[in-house]
């Protein structure tokens, strides 16, 4: 029976063409689409951080730690001073409040009264007024001094001064004497007052002869003693009295007369 199967041929046989989809060479890769384009990129946000100057830690070289700890001695001791005044000022209020709060004590409890201060006679010798030297006028002042409180006492102590001015000239000076007033009491102080080479000018020799030919001449009397209150057997710390009177007299002589005077008191708690 003869042999019916089929043999492939062995002839050069040449593959098909190739197709237009398949790629050009099987080596290639394909090339991938283009990616879309991106958005930019914002720049990273900036945070600025302010710190007060005190804040701020400074650490100086180590050729500028001598100057760094001189300061801080200095500092320091700027600040002890600054304590110190502190300490200072509020012992000042504190002694003003505690003076203030005993006065109103006083005058709330015992109704203290002001003493009354009057300048009854003033005697002139020396003023004169023809000579071109230097003159030393003398002044006798007497002093009325009344002590209108009923349960208070004055102790005048020594290092009082009374002086007599002429237009912001001072003619002559002195003291009053130590001593003490009672309760509602009047007392009347004599002083004698001096002066010593006053050289007065043209200005002032022709303004004190007008004002003699009108028989009105006018002289401050300056007072200022220190004191002391005295409440039953309680005394005051030490307190400054001052008086000014401006007088006015008819003559520079020893006769001369007040014609009008006017005093003002104050006082100094400290």
């Amino acid at each position: 029976m003869a042999d019916s199967r089929v043999h492939p041929t062995t002839a050069d046989s040449h593959p098909p063409p190739p197709s237009s989809s398949s790629p050009k060479n099987s080596t290639e890769h394909p090339i991938p689409p283009n990616p879309p384009p991106s958005k930019p990129v914002p720049p990273p946000a900036t945070y600025v951080v302010q710190l007060p100057r005190e804040q701020i830690l400074r650490y100086p070289p180590p050729e500028n730690a001598r100057k760094f700890q001189a300061l801080t001695r200095r500092k320091n001791r700027r600040s002890c001073c600054r304590r110190c005044c502190c300490f200072t000022l509020c012992l000042l209020v504190f002694l003003v409040i505690a003076a203030a709060v005993s006065a109103g004590v006083l005058y709330l409890v015992f109704r203290f009264k002001s003493p009354k201060y009057t300048v009854t006679h003033l005697a002139i010798k020396g003023m004169n007024l023809t000579s071109a030297a230097p003159i030393s006028p003398g002044f006798d002042v007497t002093i009325r001094a009344e002590n209108p409180n009923s349960k208070v006492g004055i102790h005048y102590l020594k290092d009082s001064a009374v002086n007599v001015f002429y237009n912001d000239v001072k003619l002559s000076n002195g003291v009053l004497p130590a001593f003490y007033q009672p309760r509602k009491n009047v007392t009347v102080l004599k002083t004698a007052l001096t002066g010593s080479d006053v050289v007065l000018g043209g200005t002032v020799k022709t303004a004190l002869r007008n004002a003699q030919n009108q028989g009105r001449i006018p002289f401050l009397v300056k007072t200022k003693a220190p004191v002391k209150i005295e409440v039953g057997s309680v005394k005051t710390w030490e307190i400054t009295v001052k008086v000014k009177c401006d007088i006015v007299v008819d003559g520079l002589n020893q006769k001369a007369q007040i014609v009008s005077h006017d005093c003002d008191f104050s006082v100094r708690l400290w």
